[in-house]
């Protein structure tokens, strides 16, 4: 592939055409896995975009993507470089919510099978399942510019420390709901506290291991203690949005000089530039107040289950994103447009936008496994900030489509397999658990051990499945 060994997992490649380097984060096995789709090839190409800076990198979670390989960044000058769709995703702000509990393993063993199946009852999931909330077009318009602080504040579901425990409070300040058209609007109206279908999921969780006894007393983390991990985004709204966006902008802008015409991009500081970044701003807020939604019926269950119950947001980080920041590019503090698809932040000690209560020890870093597996708490970095743009992998990354999947392995064995591990599991399908297996996807306990050894994210604990709600 061209590639060139830099260190212990990290490879570069530069050719004819690229504006700047190609690196890849990877293990020796990671990279067999990448090396056989074409995420390369796609991260090769972001490199060839107008205004990108320093390098474009494909993490240890890379698969092949819209465009951008998933397991994507990428930075650029605000004056000369672009803003892309296929740099954020479809599914805008599709991103994890970490709850920590008061509850031990021992409590929900006791009621596993009534958590399960309360769960799946109360929080709707899957695809047709429509949400049980009701809501005016006006109150929409005012989720899509005020988040997850507008759910809490205005309809008193929820509390302050919960969104003060969010990437940006739960609210991107930029969001214009005028820029989000009718039809997105249409499709996510009905959609609010659902978690939907893909490798979105609720699982309750318990903490199996600590690694950092200091950082995990921090964050309110310890050995034994139940947690509930959420993962969804913006739903159909998001998705609209994105499609709306990509159409406009082919129209605009044409694929004249594109390496492949899924980087369709406007300049950052075009009319239409400015315009998909409010609309994607207001969508990231849409999913924000999705799983602050919730986390309010989350709770409203569980303390019915057990009446003692206290539930708390450890932190909600956000991917599929394009975020304006300030970083040190080559010695100098700059304002960049950073594009992080299937990557999250992952700042170190000091910086303004971490939660005060974690400002002296680092932004909190959620890594959800695949289904059935391990997911993970890690800290963010110094190191982040100076080799990855202050990012690390959202997940696992697959190694098998879905249709590969269906066709190597059934739903009804996957649910066999996890009640013989002690895992409750609950689906809208049997497709939706063969799709979603663990087969599917690298190894997370190998992409944690990588980001941990390169140091763009250190771990902190393993939360170990009890309970799994899947679309």
């Amino acid at each position: 592939m061209g590639l060139k060994k830099i260190s212990d997992n990290t490879y570069e490649i530069f050719e004819e055409g690229m504006n700047v380097p190609a690196r890849i984060f990877a293990s020796k096995k990671i990279l067999e896995s990448v090396e056989k789709d074409r995420t390369i090839e796609q991260i090769k190409n972001v490199a060839k975009l107008p205004g990108i800076l320093k390098y474009a990198l494909a993490l240890p979670d890379a698969h092949q993507g819209y465009g951008f390989p998933i397991g994507g960044v990428a930075a650029f000058d605000m004056d000369k470089g672009i803003i892309s769709p296929g740099g954020v995703g479809y599914d805008i702000n599709c991103s994890v919510r970490l709850l920590k509990t008061n509850l031990k393993k021992e409590d929900i063993l006791k009621k596993q099978k009534e958590v399960v199946e309360e769960l799946y009852r109360k929080i709707p999931s899957g695809v047709g399942r429509g949400s049980r909330l009701q809501i005016t077009r006006k109150e929409l318009n005012n989720i899509l510019e005020g988040g997850a602080k507008y759910i809490v504040e205005k309809m008193k579901m929820g509390k302050t420390e919960d969104y003060l425990h969010m990437e940006e409070e739960g609210c991107m300040e930029d969001a214009d709901s005028k820029k989000v058209s009718e039809r997105a609007m249409n499709r996510g109206i009905g959609q609010l506290g659902t978690i939907g279908a893909g490798n979105h999921f609720l699982e309750v969780q318990y903490v199996d291991e600590i690694f950092d006894e200091k950082v995990a007393k921090s964050f309110g983390i310890k050995k034994g203690q139940v947690t509930i991990m959420i993962h969804c985004g913006s739903r159909g709204l998001g998705h609209q949005v994105a499609s709306d966006y990509i159409q406009m902008m082919e129209k605009e802008y044409g694929f004249q000089n594109l390496p492949d015409r899924e980087l369709i991009n406007a300049p950052i500081k075009s009319r239409l530039g400015k315009d998909y970044y409010s609309a994607m701003c207001a969508a990231a807020n849409f999913a924000f107040a999705n799983k602050q939604i919730i986390t309010h019926w989350v709770r409203e269950e569980l303390v019915r289950i057990f009446p003692k119950v206290k539930i708390d947001v450890v932190y909600d980080v956000c991917h599929n994103i394009a975020k304006f920041e300030e970083q040190i590019i080559d010695g100098k503090k700059r304002k960049i447009c950073i594009h992080r698809k299937g990557a999250t932040r992952a700042f170190g000690p000091g910086r303004k936008e971490i939660p005060e209560a974690y400002r002296k020890i680092g932004q909190p870093v959620i890594i959800p496994g695949s289904m059935g597996t391990a997911s993970y708490l890690l800290v963010g970095t110094k190191k982040s900030e100076e080799i990855s743009f202050g990012s690390t992998v959202h997940g696992a990354g697959r190694v098998a489509s879905r249709s590969e999947a269906l066709r190597e392995i059934k739903g009804e064995d996957i649910k066999k397999e996890m009640n013989e591990e002690g895992i409750e599991v609950k689906a809208g399908s049997w497709k939706s658990l063969a799709e979603e297996a663990p087969e599917a996807y690298k190894d997370i306990d190998e992409v944690a051990r990588v980001v941990d050894e390169l140091g763009i994210s250190k771990k902190v604990a393993r939360l170990k499945p009890l309970v799994v709600i899947k679309g």
